[in-house]
């Protein structure tokens, strides 16, 4: 995660002095190593053997948003290798990218569904089914994980 985290800071500064074609890409693979690394390590301690505390609610609340930053970065990576895979979004490198991916995949893991943003290849409307499921099926893990855990907790 360090080294994810790093190159992330190092793409950010070169952007600035050398303009490169493959920025994109390694802040994309950044944010995608850090949200499944940080993600898989506070997910152990939220559903882990103990009590329910304010401190495992939040992480599980962390969890599902890092579920949502990891789903953009494989966004990113669709949009950049199949143009025009995402209808109402475009691949720039500019700041407004970050915004629209994460947009996308808060709007899908809700399953809000404004339809400004629509998918249209195949592996776009993929991801966006799986992240859909996901986005339904967690809080709902979630929830009875919860509960099992405070009442054996409670029987002790």
């Amino acid at each position: 995660m360090s080294i994810a985290l790093v190159a992330n800071i190092v793409v950010l500064l070169a952007r600035l002095y050398h303009p490169l074609p493959l920025h994109l890409h390694i802040l994309a693979a950044a944010w995608l190593i850090i949200a499944v690394t940080l993600g898989i390590v506070v997910a152990q301690a939220v559903f882990k053997e103990g009590r329910v505390t304010y401190h495992r609610i939040v992480g599980a609340i962390l969890v599902y948003q890092l579920i949502a930053v990891a789903f953009a970065a494989m966004f990113v990576f669709v949009g950049l290798t199949f143009p025009d895979s995402i209808k109402g979004m475009t691949f720039d490198d500019d700041r407004s990218l970050a915004s629209a991916v994460f947009y996308l995949s808060f709007v899908t893991l809700t399953s809000t569904g404004y339809g400004d943003i629509v998918p249209v290849h195949p592996l776009a409307r993929s991801l966006c089914n799986i992240e859909s499921v996901i986005g339904q099926l967690y809080p709902a893990t979630l929830l009875a994980r919860l509960v099992t855990l405070e009442l054996s907790g409670r029987r002790r």
